[in-house]
């Protein structure tokens, strides 16, 4: 019956800047704005297979998080140039300092962190191949790769 996430909705500060952070910065193409209440739409990926909805909030804003799914290799290869030259900074789950992706074992998936303008938690992540180890908790990518052998 449920085939997938289709689309999610956060709030923003200013619409405009948002609406340029999204399709500027991250790549996010341009669907829709509704003249009748301020928020703008914006496909993720390709058109029309999901979506993400951006409101305007003057106040209150509510921070959210979501997740972008990405490709294995751009996660451990590029994503961390990728947010740099856009200055954003990069984060694992752990928030120990660390710009490295770090492995959830009871998925398991590769994931990498940062925040948009506003606040909002926003994360790469890719499946990897391989069992569920949720015994092993959160841990790095090297650590994976070394219990994998």
């Amino acid at each position: 019956m449920i085939r997938g996430l289709y689309e999610t909705h956060i709030q923003v500060s200013d619409l405009k800047k948002s609406v340029e952070f999204y399709t500027q910065v991250l790549g996010l193409k341009f669907a829709h704005y509704d003249v009748n209440r301020p928020i703008a739409f914006l496909w993720i990926g390709d058109d029309k297979k999901a979506m993400l909805g951006l409101w305007e909030q003057k106040e209150n804003l509510q921070k959210r998080h979501f997740a972008f799914s990405c490709d294995q290799d751009f996660i451990l290869n590029s994503a961390e140039g990728f947010l740099s030259d856009r200055d954003l900074k990069p984060y694992n789950f752990l928030k120990n300092k660390s710009e490295k992706p770090m492995v959830f074992s009871w998925m398991p998936a590769l994931a990498i962190y940062f925040d948009d303008r506003d606040g909002n938690q926003l994360e790469f992540i890719s499946i990897l191949e391989g069992e569920s180890q949720p015994e092993l908790g959160v841990i790095t990518y090297q650590e994976w790769l070394e219990l994998k052998k």
